[in-house]
């Protein structure tokens, strides 16, 4: 099994002007040193030029789904030499009423070079990628492909 490390860190920083008092930037470094600067979400008091958690959790699963489904394809013979997806997540309450990402819904827009698989195969890549996805594996949310022609 694989071990995974991130270090968040946030100084405060007055929010002048706001009862609360605290502003919601911070940054995540990732294990290769990469760092990313990071908020609350805008309707949080966060700030909109700034990555929020919950783009960064449908991020993850939109890009757990592309990388199992580019490995499937791959191993299935087929060549993919494009992947776009315009992922979308709803933040809404969950069976328990709290506050949770509900759904996310991915759109993947895949070309192929040279032969590329029957719709039939298509969904079946999709299904395969779904269900050995680690992210939406991990998740409560209902995850649903609708690849886009």
């Amino acid at each position: 099994m694989s071990d995974f490390n991130v270090e968040i860190t946030w100084q405060h920083a007055p929010r002048a002007g706001h009862p609360d008092d605290y502003g919601r930037s911070h940054q995540w470094r990732l294990t290769g040193g990469q760092t990313l600067r990071a908020s609350a979400a805008p309707d949080y008091a966060g700030d909109a030029n700034h990555t929020n958690p919950e783009e960064g959790l449908i991020a993850a699963v939109s890009s757990c789904h592309m990388l199992t489904f580019l490995a499937l394809a791959a191993k299935r013979g087929f060549k993919v030499s494009s992947y776009r997806d315009q992922a979308t997540g709803t933040l809404g309450k969950n069976g328990q009423g709290r506050m949770a990402i509900t759904g996310v819904v991915l759109h993947p827009v895949i070309a192929f070079d040279g032969a590329a698989p029957s719709g039939e195969e298509l969904d079946k890549l999709h299904e395969s990628a779904h269900r050995n996805c680690f992210i939406a594996n991990s998740i409560t949310a209902e995850v649903r492909v609708e690849p886009t022609e």
